[in-house]
């Protein structure tokens, strides 16, 4: 090859190193990731006061309470949890209640395994989706680049810790609060639903009409004697949730964009 031609191959092997797309460094801090857990946790917190005392108000020992917390961590399938235990529902409707409300973080956990860095063992891994939630999600989801096992220790630990505190406090405050009010808290959970589902049902009409489907059902079974009387309240739960979401999927499907199609060139530049 002679000089010339070496020295143009060696200036465009050069541009396209300098003007390649820099992979985005891998985010594998500790205290970055307990940073980005701080506000998860002390929403947690809140939130699961609510929890503690709902528990203790219907009989729950703390000791119970605090245990429920610590090995589920799962906001929504807790409180469905709950009504089925006070409600006499069985352990298979409370397994397969669990089961449908706690789906979904098995397609996140499939999401974020493809964000984790080579390097963090299956141990951790397992560990990581016990302490997965929407939120932790979330917030992992949307660092740039790979994530490490220090970074997801670090925006784990807090919400973990919120939620398993505010569960403590709110099982021994409830001991201390007059029957009244913890008779009142027991519509807490309602005032939770409403505020997770009204604003994306007032945002999307095929929400709306999923929620709308959900209560519906719900209504019919409560009201019509012959359903009522066949149909326990844990699997009534699982009815509406499947009829109504499976409804939903097949009327109003999210249809995948599919990038535009380039225009027809000219016809100047069709017969060039």
């Amino acid at each position: 090859m002679e000089p010339t031609a070496k020295a143009v191959c060696g200036t465009e092997a050069a541009l396209q190193t300098a003007f390649a797309p820099k992979k985005a460094p891998i985010q594998n801090s500790f205290r970055a990731g307990f940073h980005d857990g701080i506000p998860i946790g002390l929403g947690y917190f809140s939130v699961s006061i609510t929890f503690g005392m709902m528990a203790a108000a219907g009989g729950l020992p703390v000791w119970a309470a605090l245990a429920i917390s610590m090995t589920n961590v799962t906001s929504a399938g807790q409180f469905a949890g709950l009504t089925l235990i006070f409600g006499g529902g069985t352990l298979f409707e409370t397994a397969l209640t669990q089961l449908v409300i706690n789906l979904r973080y098995t397609l996140m956990g499939l999401s974020l395994s493809q964000k984790l860095n080579r390097n963090v063992s299956l141990p951790d891994r397992l560990l990581f989706s016990f302490l997965l939630t929407d939120e932790v999600f979330a917030v992992t989801s949307g660092q740039r680049g790979e994530v490490g096992r220090r970074y997801l220790f670090g925006v784990m630990i807090a919400p973990y810790l919120g939620w398993s505190l505010g569960t403590l406090c709110g099982a021994v405050a409830s001991g201390l609060l007059p029957d009244t009010v913890r008779s009142a808290l027991s519509i807490a959970i309602y005032g939770m639903f409403i505020a997770i589902v009204a604003p994306a049902a007032a945002k999307s009409r095929p929400v709306l009409g999923v929620v709308a489907a959900a209560v519906a059902l719900s209504c019919a079974i409560r009201y019509i004697p012959a359903l009522h009387r066949h149909i326990s309240g844990g699997f009534a739960i699982i009815l509406c949730t499947l009829l109504a979401a499976g409804a939903g999927a097949l009327l109003a499907p999210i249809r995948e964009k599919t990038p535009a199609a380039d225009p027809p060139p000219a016809r100047g530049e069709a017969d060039a």
